[in-house]
């Protein structure tokens, strides 16, 4: 017999468990629409200055916020903002700028054997090409995908951590891994918003479906979100009541003088 201690040890049911109906595709155009209403031009928030520094750009905000490296690196594009410039800068002076940004040696190092690579490769160009912006070093799928369309406008959709979180969530496009994702948002995003469908996402996720306490009672979109869990408002405080005496006078209230 499972004694009292053991019993209380059995693991609870979680929420993050449960399989979310997927979208269709009414409803994605729909979602979609919302997001496009509320902000119609979405942009990255990292800062760049052409597509190379936004390679750069990108390359250094793996595992680290847009805002730790706007910091490092707005000093850095007003001075170096071509493969050249950057070879001629060196990687010690690069460590020493973006050493505020989380793995930044190894970062450094991937970006100065980058811009030797676009220089004795490329002619100093950012490739319009998946598969050949692959072949950068620390350039992986990801990273490719933003640059292609941040920079050329192509249609495709970069899925982190936050558009991970809101595809599975909401049931828009569910998946086990970020490829999973990624591919049933190219199936699931009507044609006329796939541009900006990376960007509403990112932000989405980033401020409104936050990880931890997502903020459903500002949610455009939760009517159409399948999310199980949604987090209410919080209840007002009701105003304390005022007792009254035989006079009339609120007990406790002060004399007046």
């Amino acid at each position: 017999m499972a004694t009292a201690r053991q019993k209380s040890k059995a693991p609870a049911k979680t929420a993050s468990k449960r399989k979310v109906p997927r979208f269709s595709k009414e409803d994605a155009e729909e979602f979609f629409a919302c997001l496009a209403k509320q902000d119609p031009s979405p942009k990255t928030e990292l800062q760049y200055v052409n597509p190379y520094t936004l390679l750069v750009a990108v390359a250094l905000s793996a595992q680290a916020t847009d805002k730790s490296v706007n910091k490092a690196t707005e000093p850095l594009f007003k001075h170096v903002d071509t493969p050249e410039k950057m070879i001629a800068l060196g990687e010690d002076k690069l460590r020493e700028a973006i050493k505020t940004i989380g793995l930044y040696r190894t970062k450094a190092a991937n970006v100065i054997a980058t811009a030797k690579m676009l220089v004795e490769n490329f002619n100093s160009v950012v490739p319009r090409d998946r598969e050949i912006l692959q072949t950068l070093p620390g350039v992986g799928r990801k990273t490719a995908n933003v640059v292609l369309n941040v920079a050329f406008g192509e249609p495709t959709i970069a899925v982190d951590t936050h558009i991970f979180r809101v595809g599975n969530r909401t049931g828009l496009a569910p998946g086990k891994n970020v490829r999973e994702v990624e591919d049933g948002l190219e199936k699931i995003v009507p044609e006329k918003y796939l541009q900006h469908a990376h960007h509403w996402l990112i932000l989405h996720g980033r401020y409104i479906c936050v990880a931890r306490s997502p903020r459903c009672p500002d949610c455009v979109v939760a009517d159409l979100c399948r999310y199980p869990d949604k987090t209410k408002e919080p209840e007002k405080e009701a105003a304390p009541s005022v007792l009254k005496g035989k006079s009339g006078k609120a007990k406790g209230a002060p004399r007046a003088r």
